[in-house]
């Protein structure tokens, strides 16, 4: 029961995520423009701010990939743990209390599904150990 449980979860997260670098990859200009706008009087100068918007989708989009599939797992984990952790403090920055909560979820489930990797299953991960 903890493999399924822990499927469910995982291509639940990898849903969101991919998700959310999908819809931003056709509009990647666009959406750089509108972070680093939200940016402009926060604290994080502008030459940081436009690096990250433009690695941001790309990132979510790779990590989605990675968690739908079960293909280093671990890893996507992992990085998509310090995405949430960067997306946490600039929304820190630019005070949107609004989004923090979504974000702490994500995070939240990252941590989660990295407590309980040996739950793996129907995964890439699972033919390459082979």
């Amino acid at each position: 029961m903890k493999t399924t449980s822990f499927l469910l979860v995982r291509l639940a997260l990898g849903t969101s995520i991919f998700g959310h670098g999908l819809v931003r990859l056709p509009k990647l200009n666009a959406f750089s423009i509108w972070m680093t706008d939200s940016f402009e009087k926060s604290l994080l100068p502008r030459i940081v701010v436009m690096p990250f918007s433009y690695i941001l989708p790309i990132a979510e989009f790779l990590v989605g990939l990675l968690l739908l599939s079960g293909l280093f797992t671990k890893y996507a984990l992992i990085v998509g743990s310090i995405c949430m952790l960067a997306l946490l403090f600039g929304t820190s920055m630019i005070e949107n209390w609004e989004a923090i909560p979504s974000q702490l979820i994500h995070i939240a489930f990252f941590a989660a599904l990295l407590q309980f990797i040996d739950c793996n299953s129907w995964a890439v991960d699972l033919v390459i150990k082979k």
